[in-house]
């Protein structure tokens, strides 16, 4: 009987790859289903928030690609970092197909998620080889920020995304995922010079689409190589992608830092730690367990210099640093999922099948374990890299059971809040005995856009209108962020006389200076606020009752 054993278990190895039906991953099927509900979300949400800045910068390529004018204010954009590869690449496309900016910008959404997912499954595979790790690392890092969501660029939470997928930071961090997961792999196989030359090139792409992102990206990069290669190979990446910054003719990146123009916006970031971020804590014991086993382990080497530059940013007072906090969370995240996962033995896993439907994705292919229990590369992986213990795991220091437990309590208890927090991108507010918090809808504006043409000037001073119109291409008298390139000066000027045409105080004689000084052709006006002099009703919303006036004196 042995040996008819032997010789079926054979026969079945002998089966050619390509005769085995193909069975999709767990990270194919709930990454993709992922993707397909996020990305709807995403393009039925109204424009809000960050938005309208960047389509407004597409908007101002599109109309003159080597000189484009600021992106809120007519100005000269001569050296403003909104205008980075990411921008300049929509403003051609909608130049191409003649399409408006905002619509270019709201298809990236689908195409940033996907390299986000991607990317996550990508460098889940460099930690741990189980078919189930990806799938817990995507669920922990769209649920685990706090039990109160916010709404902020690059801070991906389910929330967020619904609008945050669009911008140049979630670009940034898709890419950011899958620099690490190209450096696991470089480091496992102790790459050369030329390849983390390569590598150089994406990472100037980071530096140069979110300079903040970017800073994470080289701490990841930097802890995966000390963690695992422990060479001087992988700072070839930094002369390349310095070069790469360097070289871009639109802005320099290197006069960004220590500018203060935003810091006082991104205070906020340090307002409420435990409301943001407080539930990736659920991740904390597994981290310590990862710290104890090994000292260089990559995500204890990347929490601790990310926690570093956070603390950095708030005892210098320049709070823009603050957005470290979007990657500080991951090593949390991934530790806790990758313990949970490697804590289950996969039974199910099977042979793995080189020609699955995804497989040539590093982040989607089959996996599985030796009979011996040491890992193997997953299926489709790109490179022939040797195999490596998963983010230094030690032989015979498994994961101990009671930690183990904690960590799976800790997470069901954080997913489930996290849940409360963030579900409420895709579920309605109240489902059976749930209540899932609710983002803010944004006014639509379409009523006074379709009035407006790219180019023009607009007069408003209202929360939702000033964020909203830019998407449409007008320019506003003042920033709705304040833009380095634009001298304090110049902004508060402009800021003092916008509150001075919609003051109570404020004369016809006042107002007709403003609106010519700035050659304003349109004024959205609130409720609450009176009659612009010279000017010509021309429509009103139905939800804000907010009017929009043509103004001759412009």
């Amino acid at each position: 009987m042995p040996g008819v054993l032997t010789d079926l278990s054979l026969q079945t190895n002998a089966i050619p790859a390509r005769q085995r039906p193909w069975r999709p991953t767990p990270y194919q099927l709930i990454g993709g289903a992922f993707w397909l509900a996020m990305s709807a979300a995403t393009w039925h949400m109204p424009i809000g928030s960050d938005f309208g800045q960047h389509a407004s910068a597409i908007e101002r390529v599109k109309a003159d690609w080597w000189h484009p004018a600021n992106p809120l204010l007519d100005l000269p954009g001569t050296g403003s970092p909104y205008f980075t590869p990411y921008t300049v690449g929509l403003g051609l496309i909608a130049k191409a197909t003649r399409l408006a900016g905002w619509q270019v910008l709201k298809a990236c959404g689908p195409l940033n998620l996907a390299l986000i997912i991607t990317g996550i499954g990508a460098f889940t595979r460099t930690l741990s080889t189980r078919r189930w790790a990806p799938v817990l690392a995507l669920v922990a890092y769209v649920l685990l920020w706090g039990p109160d969501f916010k709404e902020w660029s690059g801070f991906l939470g389910a929330q967020s995304m619904t609008r945050g997928l669009t911008y140049p930071s979630a670009f940034a961090i898709g890419l950011t995922f899958w620099c690490w997961a190209i450096t696991g792999r470089l480091a496992q196989r102790e790459a050369g010079v030329r390849a983390y030359s390569a590598l150089g090139l994406l990472t100037g792409l980071v530096l140069l689409v979110h300079p903040i992102t970017a800073i994470g990206t080289a701490i990841g990069i930097g802890a995966l190589a000390l963690g695992w290669q422990r060479r001087w190979t992988p700072l070839a990446v930094a002369p390349v992608t310095l070069a790469v910054a360097a070289l871009w003719p639109y802005f320099s990146v290197f006069s960004l830092i220590g500018d203060p123009t935003v810091d006082a916006v991104h205070w906020r970031l340090y307002r409420d730690l435990w409301g943001w971020y407080g539930l990736a804590l659920a991740g904390l014991p597994a981290l310590l367990w990862r710290l104890r086993r090994n000292r260089l382990d990559p995500l204890v080497v990347m929490f601790a210099l990310c926690c570093a530059v956070a603390a950095y940013g708030w005892f210098s007072g320049h709070y823009t640093y603050g957005r470290i906090f979007g990657l500080l969370l991951v090593p949390l995240q991934f530790a806790l999922a990758v313990e949970l996962a490697e804590s289950r033995t996969d039974l199910s896993a099977g042979p793995p099948s080189r020609h699955s439907a995804w497989g040539w994705l590093p982040g989607f292919g089959r996996s599985r374990r030796t009979p011996s229990g040491g890992p193997v590369r997953p299926e489709g992986s790109w490179a022939a890299a040797p195999v490596q213990p998963a983010a230094g795991r030690v032989s015979g220091t498994a994961t101990p059971r009671p930690l183990l437990a904690l960590s799976a309590v800790l997470g069901a208890v954080a997913a489930y809040l996290g849940l409360l927090a963030q579900g409420g991108a895709l579920l309605p507010e109240h489902l059976g005995p749930f209540h899932f918090q609710q983002l803010n809808r944004w006014a639509s504006y379409r009523w006074a856009a379709q009035h407006t043409r790219p180019g023009d000037v607009l007069l408003t001073d209202g929360d939702w209108s000033t964020h909203v119109m830019p998407a449409y291409g007008v320019f506003l008298i003042a920033p709705t962020w304040p833009d380095p390139s634009v001298p304090a000066a110049v902004r508060h000027q402009r800021e003092a006389d916008l509150r001075t045409y919609f003051a109570p105080s404020a004369t016809p004689a006042d107002q007709r200076r403003i609106a010519s000084l700035y050659h304003v052709r349109w004024a959205i006006v609130r409720r609450s606020q009176a009659t612009p002099a010279d000017s010509t009703l021309v429509t009103t919303s139905s939800r804000t009752a907010e009017r929009l006036y043509r103004l001759s004196s412009g």
